[in-house]
């Protein structure tokens, strides 16, 4: 309280309605800030709308609408390797062989890869798995050992078809390791 020439003067109280109106703007404003997103370079956000599937962000900075929109995915566009454990192969001599696969892939279409299949990475050892098996069923035990470069030619242009409708491209397959029976 100051006294101004014998008045008493009292510092203005904001009203109620004022607080309410500050309290709003602030909420308005974390609401606009927290739906701003900024997508990096070397990934792409899946946009749904509604629990329906509306767009693609790629790089740069996209406002969502607070309460309609969701990012359901975030899909990274670099380039992943898949070790996948030894799997027991049979040769078209009968010889039981493990084998165990790299497989070099990259997501082409983030909207495919999200809706496309459900476990990606296991889908693709699933392919890989069945498709190598069938290379080397057809192969004799010296055959495989002598022609590595064609078995992953063979098995990349294999899983590179059947895993385009899921928006993913395999860029190569490598075996790691052919490992043929002790007695051998």
């Amino acid at each position: 309280l100051r006294k101004k020439k014998g008045r008493v003067h009292m510092p203005s109280i904001p009203s109620i309605g004022t607080i309410v109106a500050i309290i709003l703007v602030i909420l308005v404003l974390l609401v606009i800030i927290s739906n701003i997103v900024i997508v990096q370079q070397s990934k792409a956000y899946v946009i749904e709308r509604l629990g329906a599937y509306s767009t693609t962000w790629q790089t740069g900075i996209h406002f969502k609408i607070p309460f309609v929109e969701k990012v359901s995915k975030t899909v990274s566009l670099k380039e992943q390797v898949v070790d996948f454990p030894p799997q027991p192969v049979i040769t078209r001599d009968n010889v039981t062989m493990m084998i165990d696969t790299v497989v070099f892939f990259q997501v082409f279409d983030a909207k495919l890869y999200a809706y496309g299949v459900n476990r990606p990475i296991q889908a693709i050892e699933n392919l890989s798995a069945t498709t190598l098996r069938d290379i080397i069923g057809s192969m004799t035990l010296d055959e495989t050992l002598t022609s590595r470069d064609a078995i992953n030619t063979r098995i990349t242009a294999s899983l590179d078809e059947s895993t385009d409708r899921w928006g993913i491209k395999v860029n190569r397959v490598e075996l790691k390791n052919i490992e043929p029976p002790l007695e051998i």
